[in-house]
């Protein structure tokens, strides 16, 4: 079947996100995990959490209705009318450091891009912090230590359980962690937990498939933190006070087939419409930029019905499906029920996906058909009929999902880079066949050779091109939020920079440019090279290792820069009379003397640096000379002329 290449990414996109849902919906994984869940809400007796050995794997729940001295369900309640509860507080909270990977590892600091602080549910984070202060926890990290978990949580106990898994997270980044050998955070109709700053560092961590958050079409309290909660009427607080009151009733006594309270049908239709409604203005805002709500999803989403699910892990597709989900079909006809169906739920997605069904027959034309009838299983899956009134919404919403534009962006830069790649590859051969006379920084700057260095500087403008591109469009929140931790690009981006660096250096001091601009490391240096000398600080460490032979490239790629400024030293020094001003020139002589002795002696120089002609080199017999001038200054005697460079510098 022909297809063009974008209906084609679309689809094979799609299709990943369509099965990875069937493929959770037929798998035993959500039902173990629910029992667990139900299991420790039915405990009561102050539990929190349980610890269930299943094969190779241990399951820890949390309980969705903990009853953790003030955090109690009435507490949690009334946390509506103060706010208290359900306010988001900053991650780093009473000056614990435990999830520093995620704000920078120091207290206060706030995401860089987004301009805002990380924060969390504050109750959620109260919770955590209780427990780790308790033994349970060392109990926990003991059971869980280089094995392979499922963390696991209903309710609040979703929120506990995602920030465990955090913990176990950026705990792993530390020496000698006691960690998990494989994680994974699965949590039933969990409220939302924190903000956008947390929501794009858990991207830009690559760890948003370390959490699926199972949440039901109708289910109230995934979506209830979109509401201003406390803007919210006072007869509606009293209705979410008590619905709650009757889901953790429910959790502890699951024996009771239906909840404990009934909400009368009007009262169900103006809670439904008011969570409805601020779920519009989050998904109305988030295409905006300017999120009304604090809180934003994180990680994937599978959103369930009866007929099974589909996986989400786009932040912005996550809030349209679940207000477009959550408005089909009588949201209010279920919502006491919603929340605490999902054993129900799970069971009857697992009986569905065993079943043999026919599938339907789409009159698309053929083209498009394999593709369309994927969109139509997913908005089934979802709970969304082909003729419900957010159907054709939802599908478009899915479709750019799916499209990912930042995604496909960073494919097509793939493609451009690997078209640039012959370009870089004539530098290395031009740079290897200057190495034995006086290196190609010094060829470059001299241009002896008119063709190829015309060549050369052609291909040393392309890959700046390419490279100010590729930065343009991070600016620009066109890449995926962990693309710097993607090591091919901080690999590409370092190698272009050590290799040509030095011929945007030499093409600097070629151009004199340093006489009407200042030397080149203040003054001339691309924002490119700055940018990625920080990736490759935050994602490199130093090799520990000595090299045995000298380096393919000067491991500082800013190296020429500091020869030129040395050679300027030593001419300055030759007609210098001033002794102070004669001091300083020598304290930066001596410093770069022994920088360059340093990367020498480690090797970490390429060999072009000890061409006979480099500027190096040159440097090095003019510091002999000067070093003599100061010898026949201590013995009146001994006379020395100054090298010719210098000569002609003093005459100008």
């Amino acid at each position: 079947m022909r297809m063009d290449g974008r209906i084609g990414a679309e689809r094979c996109m799609f299709e990943t996100s369509h099965v990875l849902g069937a493929l959770l919906a037929s798998s035993p994984l959500l039902t173990q995990a629910w029992s667990h869940c139900a299991h420790v809400n039915a405990a009561g007796g102050g539990s929190s959490f349980n610890v269930k050995h299943c094969g190779d794997a241990v399951y820890v729940a949390f309980s969705g209705a903990p009853q953790t001295g003030a955090l109690s369900s009435s507490s949690m309640a009334s946390g509506l009318t103060s706010g208290g509860f359900f306010d988001p507080v900053p991650i780093y909270t009473a000056g614990h450091n435990l999830f520093a990977p995620l704000v920078g590892g120091e207290e206060g600091d706030d995401d860089a891009e987004a301009g805002r602080p990380m924060l969390v549910h504050a109750g959620a984070l109260h919770l955590f912090l209780t427990f780790y202060h308790s033994s349970d926890f060392q109990l926990l990290i003991s059971e869980t230590r280089n094995k392979s978990v499922v963390l696991t949580g209903h309710s609040i106990g979703g929120c506990l359980a995602s920030l465990m898994a955090l913990y176990f997270l950026c705990s792993s980044a530390r020496p000698n962690a006691s960690s998990p050998a494989s994680l994974l955070c699965i949590t039933f109709g969990s409220p939302l937990l924190g903000n956008e700053t947390l929501s794009r560092a858990i991207l830009r961590e690559r760890w948003g498939g370390r959490f699926c958050h199972v949440v039901a079409q109708h289910d109230a309290m995934p979506r209830l933190l979109f509401c201003p909660m406390t803007a919210m009427p006072p007869h509606l607080t009293t209705l979410v006070y008590n619905l709650m009151q009757s889901w953790h009733f429910s959790m502890h006594y699951p024996q009771f087939s239906r909840p404990a309270l009934q909400l009368t049908e009007e009262q169900k239709a103006e809670l439904s419409q008011y969570i409805s409604w601020h779920i519009s203005d989050a998904v109305a805002a988030a295409d905006s930029k300017q999120p009304v709500s604090p809180y934003r999803p994180f990680g994937n989403y599978a959103l369930c019905s009866a007929e099974g699910a589909v996986c989400i892990d786009d932040p912005r597709t996550v809030v349209k499906m679940l207000h477009l989900t959550f408005v089909t079909g009588d949201a209010s006809g279920c919502i006491e029920e919603a929340h605490i169906c999902y054993g129900d739920l799970v069971e009857k997605m697992l009986q569905n996906s065993q079943s043999k069904r026919t599938m339907r027959q789409f009159e698309e034309e053929e083209p498009k058909s394999n593709y369309c009838a994927g969109v139509s299983l997913a908005l089934e899956a979802s709970g969304i009929g082909i003729q419900d009134m957010g159907a054709m919404e939802a599908r478009e919403s899915l479709e750019l999902s799916m499209y990912r534009r930042p995604k496909l962006n960073s494919a097509s830069l793939a493609i451009k880079l690997a078209k640039v790649t012959p370009y870089r590859a004539q530098i290395e051969w031009y740079k290897a066949s200057c190495d034995g006379d006086m290196g190609y920084y010094d060829c470059f700057k001299l241009r002896k050779a008119p063709k190829r260095d015309a060549k050369v500087n052609l291909n040393r403008i392309r890959l700046g091109d390419f490279w100010d591109e590729l930065l343009d469009m991070l600016q620009n929140n066109k890449l995926p939020h962990d693309f710097l931790k993607r090591d091919k690009w901080v690999n590409a981006a370092q190698f272009y920079k050590l290799l040509v660096e030095p011929l945007d250096i030499a093409e600097y001091y070629r151009c004199q440019h340093h006489k009407t601009k200042g030397h080149y490391l203040p003054h001339g240096r691309e924002r490119r090279y700055e940018v990625f000398d920080k990736w490759w600080t935050d994602d490199k460490e130093e090799l520990a290792e000595r090299r045995s032979k000298f380096a393919g490239l000067t491991q500082d790629s800013c190296f020429w820069a500091k020869v030129e400024e040395a050679r300027e030293c030593i001419k300055d020094a030759w007609s210098e009379k001033n002794p102070a001003k004669l001091v300083k020139l020598w304290e930066s002589i001596n410093a770069f003397e022994s920088y360059a002795n340093g990367l020498i002696a480690r090797k970490e120089v390429s060999v072009d640096v000890l061409a006979p002609r480099s500027s190096y080199s040159l440097w090095v017999e003019e510091l002999k000379e000067l070093k003599l001038k100061q010898a026949a200054a201590l013995h009146p005697s001994f006379r020395l002329e100054q090298p010719e460079g210098c000569r002609k510098q003093s005459k100008t």
